[in-house]
């Protein structure tokens, strides 16, 4: 993953940033229409070739576990996502230090890395019904391997201990048995925190965050129905 520990530059793009919840005025839950989707994505990136079967499992995913525990549904969407894509550094597949994929683009590849992970489980949670006032894209320092990395966050109830859904790894274990994770910050719908003694402090509410906001854009243009907007 390309993020630094530059924690005050970092906060300053992410600070200005995201509504996860509030951009998607209700997207998340609205119908996919798949072939739509994949016909764009087509005419965006060209053929999706072995993708496109990537796609359509997901697509299975969302359709089948709609009505099973939040818990299983974590274990489901984590364990897709790690054994559907693969570890790539963000400069040797899309050629750029920092780049946000989109679920679809995760799939189509078949690669990406830590934050493309989060975000793909993300998206599949929100779409499967769990709140997103339980989810939280976080941001920590993965302490063997001396590098900053994103993982997915869960929280049963707002002072529950949360569990990690980390491409690392395939088990969910709770924030506690990760003593390899230093966190840093989370983000989700209602706003940004900081790691404390007492738990997690919200240090303010997210509005803009221009990586966010592509994969908004990135994602509508692949026909999903979300909005741009707060």
């Amino acid at each position: 993953m390309a993020v630094r520990f530059a924690i005050p530059r970092t906060l300053r793009w992410l600070g200005c940033a995201l509504l996860l919840a509030g951009v998607m005025l209700g997207g998340l839950h609205a119908d996919w229409d798949f072939s739509a989707i994949s016909r764009k994505a087509t005419a965006i990136y060209g053929p999706l070739g072995a993708g496109q079967q990537r796609i359509d499992a997901w697509q299975n995913l969302l359709a089948t576990q709609k009505q099973v525990s939040e818990l299983d549904k974590l274990n489901v969407v984590n364990r897709f996502f790690n054994q559907q894509v693969r570890y790539v550094e963000d400069i040797d597949l899309w050629r750029e230090v920092d780049y946000w994929e989109t679920p679809i683009q995760a799939l189509w590849k078949g690669a990406g890395d830590c934050e493309d992970y989060a975000i793909a489980k993300y998206f599949s949670l929100r779409h499967l019904g769990v709140s997103s006032d339980k989810l939280r894209i976080t941001y920590v320092k993965a302490l063997r391997q001396n590098r900053a990395h994103m993982v997915l966050t869960y929280y049963a109830t707002p002072d529950a201990m949360p569990l990690v859904l980390d491409s690392l790894i395939d088990p969910i274990q709770p924030a506690s048995q990760r003593t390899d994770l230093l966190p840093v910050y989370s983000f989700n719908a209602e706003g940004l925190y900081l790691p404390g003694a007492k738990g997690n402090k919200k240090v303010g509410d997210t509005k803009r965050l221009s990586r966010w906001q592509d994969v908004l854009k990135k994602m509508q243009a692949e026909g999903f129905p979300v909005e741009t907007t707060n």
